[in-house]
């Protein structure tokens, strides 16, 4: 039996490439296909990852920690204490890998040349930079030294539409628990740019302990940022930070942010429409270049039939040259599509349309994500489609009428 379908294998084989034109055409075609399948894939992935993973640098964090009325109320009457006890306890465990209290209020940033509302951030800078959530890159001057550092640091549009700079004074204002206003004068120490030119304008960054004194609210914070090892599995140990918490709300960025879970979601369930829409397109060739085969053998068909060969091996050797044909083609097409990602994964610049990508919560730079699961889920529909594809070629090789088949010309 062994040695049977080796035969039939290696009959398969040969029977594929004896019109070598046709069938160099159709590889070729499914070679186009799933790479077309992968790299479009790759560069969809690469920009969800994009606008997921500013939205986490928004947000910042993939869970956040607030009083149950800040969402609606994002005013210093609605902080919290900072973490201690069994959610201080929660923080520390894996796969937790960092987290930051933050002061984070409505606020008015003045200057001699005019006034902008902005959100007011008290952070730790070291906590920061250990979420990830610190401006990457300062134009001028530096981030902020510590909690009780009692400068600024502002975005370098902010900064333009202020017409302020670096070491001049600026006045912030915002509201205390009593509803009066708070303010001070403080000198920018620093300038800096964001991938996202919006956020430029949006935050202004001060050393938590002096905006906790500016506002008069003690220890209190407004939220607590977390982030573990993935933000794709945030779920199981946002739970367990949520237990020890329950007077708290604890969010994932799923349930902060519902568009950027809804772009993920859709991510996946665009791979794999693209892919059987792509491969149906493909289907009509296969179908037709088996077919032919099928055609131009017929005389051979029934000759094996007379000679003793069951329909089912028949339909197992066009079947098999289906096979050989997409398995060569999704080798090809993957290795085609991994050589032309890998140089492109450093970035792709698209500064010239920035202003269209910042309308989505993308960078001016696009990353394409090359993931294994988009090879196998293409290798998956090629297949399993070609098969089905291939059913109808096959079954019309394996329905042969003996006599006719060896009396036609």
């Amino acid at each position: 039996m062994m040695l049977l379908r080796a035969g039939i294998g290696r009959l398969a084989w040969r029977n594929l490439w004896r019109n070598r034109r046709r069938t160099l055409i159709m590889l070729l075609a499914v070679v186009v296909g799933v790479w077309a399948m992968v790299f479009m894939s790759a560069m969809m992935r690469g920009m969800v990852d994009e606008m997921v993973r500013n939205g986490l640098d928004q947000l910042p964090g993939e869970v956040q920690i607030h009083h149950r009325d800040y969402r609606d109320d994002p005013s210093v009457v609605n902080s919290i204490a900072p973490p201690a006890g069994d959610l201080l306890a929660a923080l520390q465990q894996p796969p937790v890998s960092a987290w930051s209290a933050r002061v984070r209020v409505p606020a008015m940033v003045s200057s001699a040349h005019g006034s902008r509302g902005v959100t007011l951030l008290g952070v730790d800078p070291a906590a920061e930079r250990a979420l990830g959530s610190a401006p990457r890159t300062m134009v001028a001057g530096r981030f902020l030294d510590g909690v009780d550092d009692r400068g600024v640091v502002l975005g370098q549009r902010l900064v333009e539409r202020l017409e302020t700079g670096l070491g001049k004074r600026v006045v912030i204002m915002s509201q205390d628990p009593d509803n009066n206003v708070a303010d001070r004068g403080v000198r920018v120490v620093g300038i800096y740019s964001a991938r996202l030119p919006g956020d430029e304008e949006r935050f202004v960054y001060g050393g938590r302990a002096a905006i906790q004194e500016l506002l008069g609210i003690g220890h209190q914070v407004s939220e607590v940022a977390v982030i573990g090892d993935g933000y794709r599995a945030v779920a199981p140990w946002a739970a367990r930070v949520a237990a020890a918490a329950p007077e708290l709300e604890v969010l994932s960025w799923r349930q902060l942010d519902p568009f950027l879970d809804a772009m993920l979601t859709l991510q996946d369930g665009f791979a794999l429409v693209f892919m059987v829409v792509v491969f149906q397109a493909l289907s009509f060739g296969l179908v037709n270049t088996l077919a032919m085969a099928v055609f131009e053998r017929v005389r051979e068909i029934g000759l094996m039939q007379a000679l003793g060969m069951r329909p089912g091996l028949v339909l197992q050797q066009v079947l098999l040259e289906s096979v050989f044909l997409l398995g060569l083609g999704l080798a090809l097409g993957n290795a085609l599509a991994w050589l032309s990602i890998k140089p492109l994964e450093s970035g792709i610049d698209l500064s010239s349309v920035a202003r269209g990508m910042e309308m989505f919560a993308m960078g001016s730079i696009l990353y394409p994500a090359l993931d294994w699961r988009d090879m196998l889920l293409s290798t998956v529909v090629v297949l399993g489609l070609g098969l089905l594809a291939s059913l109808i070629p096959a079954w019309r090789a394996a329905r042969l009428d003996p006599v006719r088949a060896l009396n036609s010309h």
